[in-house]
């Protein structure tokens, strides 16, 4: 697996404009369940009034991430090897999109009060985290059909575009028609929820899961409909042995392959770091600034707008420049960001300087908020190049018959250490009994992960 492998590829890599956006549409349908349940409405709802404390509840959502990485992280590379020994990649963006939908919906049943239901909360999103994780496997591993090497960069970054896109859309559906303040009755925009929706039981915050489930049903159809699949190559049962095989040979031949396996070890470290970032940064507002639902959906739309513009630009700078700047400078942003991060609470920035209390209760009216909601642009500006470049990177770095398999080592990489950074933040937080302690776990994965990056050889395809 060589970074020169692509350019001897003979595809003619011509889908049509109509099947490069559907691919990207995607990203579209899948995004709303990260940023409604794991990020802006349903995790920080969960902290606040399923668990019996913030603290507690960061803990238990952390937990619950890190038992769905931990299975994502076994089973990812074998499905994706048999993947690539079967040939098609519909069938299994199809099966595990019911988890993703099946999981999401049932979040509406986790109701304040309720027996069990911050059991049942967690079984349903380590579910629908596992449908989504899997899908998106089978989805980048398309990429390299699609379009010619010199265009993936554009590609990943259109799909990483579409789907901040897709996730302010529905961020601003919640917060504008279903989630209410209890105190007042009234959306953000000033409407009484939609369809009678309940503000005192959090029917809105729980209407962001079965939001998803519909949205991604209706709009991760045209992928089925106009993007070529690879056609069908060995029966399944075959095609179980053989991946499998073929996984521990790309193990067996790891020193060979020594760019692509360090690559791999890097992303394990940041990807993690981003992803526990994301899990924990509503929950962190909530606790720690006493943000509710309006204060973190007002947080979650600008953190989406800088990261859809990212992407986009992230995009350009990668064919021009290749991934791995893009994802050094990336790195380097977010790891500053979580330093300044943990420094605030709601009386203190950079952990020693005391700031006055605001004597009017606007909103963001206090200097840590504001200096949150900035941290939170950036955040989101370098987050969407750090995704979309190092799609393309691992594109670069993988052999085009084994791409299914590569994703799936991805997937692993990304999950190998998701099962230890949450439950990392989880453990830390519940020793220390702080939140800023607690999420202090991830900037040493972020610091990890580029002084990795920066090792990695790569030519330009």
């Amino acid at each position: 697996m060589g970074a020169h492998a692509l350019t001897n590829d003979p595809a003619p890599h011509r889908a049509s404009p109509a099947a490069l956006a559907s691919w990207a549409l995607f990203d579209w349908a899948a995004q709303p369940y990260f940023t409604l349940i794991t990020t802006f409405v349903f995790a920080p709802y969960f902290a606040s009034h399923l668990a019996a404390s913030p603290v507690e509840g960061q803990a238990l959502w952390g937990y619950a991430a890190g038992a769905a990485g931990f299975v994502i992280a076994l089973t990812s590379p074998v499905l994706g090897a048999i993947a690539d020994a079967a040939g098609r990649r519909k069938p299994w963006i199809a099966a595990f999109s019911v988890m993703l939908m099946a999981g999401s919906a049932a979040l509406w049943f986790a109701a304040p009060g309720s027996s069990g239901v911050v059991a049942f909360a967690l079984v349903a999103y380590a579910v629908a985290t596992l449908g989504a994780e899997y899908a998106t496997v089978f989805n980048n591993a398309m990429m390299p059909d699609l379009v010619s090497p010199k265009r993936l960069g554009r590609l990943s970054g259109m799909g990483w575009a579409m789907g901040y896109m897709g996730g302010l859309v529905s961020l601003v559906i919640v917060l504008g028609f279903l989630a209410a303040d209890a105190g007042t009755g009234r959306t953000i925009l000033g409407f009484a929820p939609a369809f009678g929706l309940d503000p005192a039981t959090h029917e809105g915050d729980r209407a962001a899961g079965p939001l998803t489930a519909i949205w991604y049903m209706v709009f991760v159809l045209p992928l089925f409909f106009f993007v070529p699949d690879t056609p069908p190559r060995i029966a399944v049962r075959r095609a179980i042995r053989l991946g499998i095989a073929n996984l521990k040979e790309s193990v067996r031949h790891a020193r060979q392959e020594r760019s692509l396996w360090v690559f791999l070890a890097a992303s394990m470290a940041y990807r993690d770091a981003l992803t526990a970032l994301f899990a924990f940064g509503g929950i962190f507002a909530a606790g720690q600034l006493g943000w509710q639902t309006l204060q973190i959906g007002l947080f979650g739309i600008l953190l989406t707008v800088t990261g859809m513009l990212g992407a986009l630009l992230g995009g350009f700078l990668d064919d021009r420049l290749g991934p791995k700047p893009v994802l050094i400078g990336s790195v380097s942003i977010l790891t500053a960001c979580c330093i300044a991060i943990v420094s605030i609470d709601r009386e203190t920035v950079l952990f020693v300087i005391h700031v006055a209390q605001p004597e009017t209760g606007g909103l963001f009216a206090s200097l840590p908020e504001q200096l949150y909601l900035v941290l939170g642009g950036l955040i989101g500006a370098a987050a969407g190049p750090l995704q979309a470049a190092s799609r393309t990177l691992l594109v670069r770095l993988s052999q085009p018959d084994r791409m299914t398999e590569a994703f799936g080592l991805y997937a692993l990489a990304g999950k190998a250490t998701s099962f230890i950074g949450p439950v990392a933040v989880a453990f830390v937080t519940s020793v220390s009994g702080s939140q800023r302690i607690g999420i202090s776990a991830i900037i040493a994965l972020f610091v990890l992960g580029g002084v990795m990056l920066a090792k990695i050889p790569v030519r330009q395809g």
